[in-house]
């Protein structure tokens, strides 16, 4: 049988970091844990036209900094920073009172974004467009943002067929077991009405890529609000 791993999780020690960066004591762990889950599920839902790639929470003595790696800042921030000041007081109650400082890290090639690619087709395949139309359109528009290659994998009743099936493009090269190798992995559902469709995605990035991207994830205070 075929056992698969996390591409993400499989480069941890060398490329990637862990998205939740704190350390609890046995008491505190299940608590801090279930409070990570509440904040990513909330902004993930009240942003779901922002394009947000991935939540990085981080926790001092009696704070908590959550910094959102978005394609669309000007959606997060709002008009005069009025939804930032919003998700402040909404995200201090979810964290248990604790001060909460809100952090916008804007994705400058969100092609090649795997998460914001597999969320695209997800959204395709709502709107009722054929799924083989989505899939190959957007593996033709990663490789030209610069991607070494993509992959890309539909799973479900597809086309609105009676029998669940499993559909797949590639293009390029995807050495999932180079552990050097800059492979970005992301997880989308559509939700049709023939019922769930899982899409998923892989993209091998150029090296010069990952180091912007390392660049750009630092926070930026400019854009910041404390509650």
């Amino acid at each position: 049988m075929g056992q698969k791993v996390h591409p993400i999780v499989f480069r941890m020690p060398i490329q990637r970091d862990w998205r939740s960066r704190w350390f609890a004591s046995r008491k505190d762990f299940a608590d801090f844990l279930y409070s990570d889950y509440q904040i990513r599920e909330h902004l993930k839902g009240k942003l779901k036209s922002a394009a947000v790639s991935k939540i990085v929470i981080e926790r001092a003595w009696n704070s908590v900094r959550v910094t959102i790696f978005t394609a669309r800042p000007g959606v997060v921030i709002g008009r005069k920073g009025s939804e930032i000041e919003k998700m402040t007081q909404e995200l201090s109650g979810l964290a248990g009172g604790k001060q909460v400082k809100i952090d916008i890290v804007e994705i400058k090639r969100p092609d090649l974004d795997a998460q914001l690619v597999a969320e695209n087709v997800a959204a395709q395949l709502e709107r009722r467009i054929s799924f083989r139309r989505a899939m190959k359109k957007v593996v033709q528009v990663t490789m030209e943002a610069g991607a070494l290659g993509v992959k890309i994998r539909c799973a479900g009743r597809l086309g609105g067929a009676e029998i669940a099936r499993t559909e797949w493009y590639r293009e390029g090269k995807i050495p999932l077991h180079t552990m050097r190798t800059p492979i970005d992995y992301g997880f989308a559902e559509a939700n049709t009405t023939a019922g769930k469709i899982g899409i998923k995605c892989w993209i091998c990035k150029p090296e010069e890529k990952l180091e912007e991207e390392a660049e750009s994830s630092k926070p930026k205070p400019e854009v910041s609000a404390a509650a």
